[in-house]
């Protein structure tokens, strides 16, 4: 897939995604009128699985679309420098784009779906929990992407669940967000995007929890070699 229509991809991959979980809660709680009911919990997830399910088929039809930075950068640091400047400078920034402006579409479409994700806790503590979240299910996602590449059920299948558990644990602390473009753009709508609380809770310590899990997958899980002639041939 060339390189600009990759940045088209993520770029309406972020889009969708941003709206994606609120519309989730709005059809379940609101227009089905389920509540916060153990049912309507129940329901919740299995839209949001199904979302999921929905959403890695479509990166898979794109090529490599992505709406997460964490996801880019930790294949990004795998190539070469060529590709990871093409990463950082050009398909992060396109879904930090589309997320924005996803979020603002919702606003103006749905005015009651609240202000997103907030830190409830203090900074530190919220560095360390979007650090040890991110760090999870990066290590998560390398081990799939190793063991079961092609098994695409299986994989979206555990990847799911283990994305749920983790937005779960840390969802009254941080929202368990685990994307950074996502939480620029509710952040980038409350005006508080340029705040150190944002940068450091929601920017450094999940991007330097992914550079940490893909570091240690590599020092305990070395590729195959086939693997590495695969991944060179990938590159020429």
């Amino acid at each position: 897939m060339g390189r600009i229509s990759l940045l088209l991809a993520d770029f309406v991959l972020s889009f969708m995604w941003v709206c994606s979980g609120v519309l989730v809660r709005f059809i379940v709680f609101q227009h089905l009128g389920f509540g916060h009911s153990p049912l309507g919990e129940v329901i919740k997830t299995t839209f949001s699985v199904a979302s999921m399910f929905f959403f890695a088929f479509l990166v898979k039809i794109t090529r490599g679309g992505a709406y997460n930075p964490l996801t880019v950068l930790a294949d990004s640091i795998s190539r070469d420098f060529n590709y990871f400047l093409y990463c950082v400078g050009a398909r992060i920034p396109a879904q930090v784009v589309g997320s924005i402006i996803g979020v603002k579409f919702l606003i103006d479409t749905i005015p009651e779906v609240g202000q997103g994700p907030r830190l409830n806790v203090d900074i530190h503590q919220g560095a360390l929990t979007e650090g040890l979240l991110t760090f999870a299910i990066v290590t998560i996602s390398l081990g799939l992407a190793t063991k079961i590449r092609e098994n695409f059920f299986m994989k979206t299948w555990i990847s799911s669940l283990s994305k749920l558990t983790l937005h779960i644990l840390g969802s009254d602390l941080t929202g368990g967000c685990m994307n950074p473009a996502s939480v620029m753009g509710w952040a980038y709508a409350r005006g508080d995007h340029i705040t150190k609380e944002h940068f450091f809770v929601y920017w450094l310590a999940p991007i330097e929890a992914t550079i940490l899990a893909v570091w240690t997958f590599k020092l305990l899980v070395p590729p195959a070699k086939e693997d590495n002639a695969a991944l060179k041939r990938k590159s020429d």
